[in-house]
């Protein structure tokens, strides 16, 4: 299959030149920009996409990894929103089914709470009805003791009852790289670590080149491009005001923190929905670790500093401690903590809980379109709804041409629905390997479907193999965007990868050519993200 890798890179940037046209320039490489890019291009448009980072560096892989409804959006009548993501659920089963996984929630009850059984009840119907009663399953009602039994640590005074349903979790990061492999596949050239630096207006005010600059060497280019589109997500109003100077703020960020644990610690059976003050906490079992998340705050700094602070990890355990006192988890039980924030377009809510996460498409004055807010698991639709807005800017004839959109097939040709549901098979084979055991087999599997079966699994260790997928086929170009955005050692392994650092180091310096002080140098990277993320430890207890 084509790769995706370094080379790849290098020779798009060497392509460029400010003689090129193309039809559509993308800046951002997170979810939407991805999804953009990939309807473009299948669309036969001409497509070039950059990104000033990491592809999926920012918002994109520090979410709470859930493709959902958003049962909550249901209270604030938001039934437009819930229905698209129910319906994009659906499709994001058969687009990508490595990535994107059947998931029972439950949301226990108890006495005084905000919501009784009986008009949850009525919005779980709701719920199925609005997937046109497509869920994996449909929704449960269970008793108190019904309930204790499946979750044994819930907390069972003045419980009443819950509810079970259907909703399903992913790997953010992954499902950003297969979109923009597709959207490579399809003909769009995609950089990482080039980023848009100003524009180039005409007679008439309108941008028709942009400046591009590539980190490492510095150089840059002029690209000329038909419609530009910004996916930039929380560095929107950033974006605005380094093209323009005067700029109307549009967004309403949002603080996001989510801590990992190991599934001893906190040992669910399914994901659990809990309810603290106006916000909603899940417990979030995956098959590596749980996931506990997320707070809700508004942000007002750099999006790339936003850090983890003591109050909030002293939230997330309180409300954990609420629901499952028995676990009875510690500061010490935690693995890793994350955060992100969230891009919601203000829409003037008294609070950021009830700001809407409906997403915005709006093509300025000087004819640059900004795709705002939404959630992730509409990206699809809301790439789709993009490519239209661009197209009105379009001569007829070419929104003929480009008019339609074939972004609901499959991410990756060797991983299909049907293919996925015989992987036992490729399972089998994978166990042969001297190198792999078993566990590490499932992974593998479950991770990559048939295209396990592409890498050299019969002579690399685990981590390795992992690795050779990164750079090969992810444009992965250093460690710590390997350990953050392609495997999920920062956020499952205890020791956060230390353990397989030198080695992993080595196999980066060997294929990308790293001098022994790069290789060095890659590592501390490493180390000091580690340090970062938990500054929270040495700051006061807020308590």
């Amino acid at each position: 299959m084509k790769n995706f890798s370094f080379r790849e890179r290098n020779e798009g940037w060497t392509q460029l030149n400010e003689l090129t046209e193309f039809d559509l320039l993308v800046i951002g490489g997170g979810i939407n920009g991805a999804g953009v890019a990939r309807d473009a291009a299948l669309r036969g448009m001409k497509v070039l996409l950059v990104e000033a980072d990491d592809y999926a560096s920012g918002t994109s892989s520090r979410s709470s990894k859930l493709v959902h409804g958003g049962i909550r959006y249901l209270e604030n009548l938001e039934f437009h929103l819930v229905f698209e993501a129910l319906s994009e659920r659906q499709k994001l089963f058969a687009l990508a089914p490595h990535l994107v996984h059947p998931l029972r929630f439950m949301l226990p009850l108890y006495q005084n709470g905000r919501v009784g059984m009986f008009k949850m009840g009525l919005g779980m119907w709701l719920y199925d009805a609005l997937s046109l009663f497509q869920a994996p399953e449909l929704h449960e009602r269970l008793s108190a003791l019904e309930s204790r039994k499946r979750q044994p640590a819930l907390q069972t005074q003045n419980l009443l009852g819950s509810y079970v349903y259907s909703d399903a979790y992913m790997d953010d990061d992954r499902l950003v790289h297969e979109t923009l492999r597709s959207a490579h596949r399809a003909g769009a050239i995609c950089l990482n670590f080039v980023k848009a630096i100003k524009p180039k207006l005409d007679e008439s005010g309108k941008v028709t080149q942009v400046l591009l600059e590539e980190k490492n060497s510095r150089k840059q280019k002029w690209i000329r491009a038909r419609h530009v589109v910004s996916t930039v997500g929380a560095w929107s109003d950033e974006l605005g005001e380094s093209f323009y100077g005067k700029w109307q703020k549009r967004l309403r960020p949002t603080k996001g923190v989510h801590l990992t644990f190991e599934k001893s610690r906190l040992p669910l059976s399914s994901a659990v929905v809990m309810a603290a003050e106006s916000r909603i906490v899940f417990g979030i079992p995956r098959h590596e670790m749980v996931i506990v998340g997320t707070t809700d705050t508004d942000y007002a700094g750099d999006p790339a500093k936003v850090a983890t602070e003591r109050a909030d990890v002293e939230y997330l355990l309180g409300v954990v401690a609420r629901y499952f006192p028995g676990a009875e988890l510690k500061e010490s039980d935690i693995i890793a903590s994350y955060a992100g924030v969230r891009p919601l377009v203000h829409d003037g809510a008294a609070s950021e809980g009830k700001t809407s996460r409906e997403h915005t498409i709006e093509t300025d004055s000087h004819g640059l379109t900004f795709v705002m807010g939404g959630k992730y698991t509409t990206y699809r639709l809301i790439a789709e709804q993009a490519v239209l807005e661009v197209l009105r800017h379009f001569p007829i004839a070419d929104r003929v041409r480009f008019g339609r959109s074939q972004s609901t097939a499959p991410l990756n040709p060797l991983v299909t629905e049907d293919s996925f549901a015989e992987l036992e098979s490729v399972k089998e084979l994978l166990l042969t390997s001297k190198a792999l055991d078993p566990v590490q087999v499932e992974w593998l599997g479950d991770r990559h479907g048939h295209e396990a079966l592409t890498l050299p699994w019969q002579d690399l260790s685990y981590w390795e193999l992992e690795a050779h997928h990164a750079i090969e086929q992810t444009m992965c170009l250093n460690l710590l965007d390997f350990y953050c955005r392609r495997v999920p050692l920062m956020l499952a392994k205890p020791d956060h990868g230390r353990g397989v650092l030198d080695s992993l180091a080595i196999f980066f310096q060997q294929r990308l050519g790293w001098s022994d002080s790069e290789r060095e140098a890659q590592k501390a990277t490493v180390l000091d993200f580690v340090a970062h993320e938990f500054q929270w430890k040495s700051q006061t207890s807020t308590n």
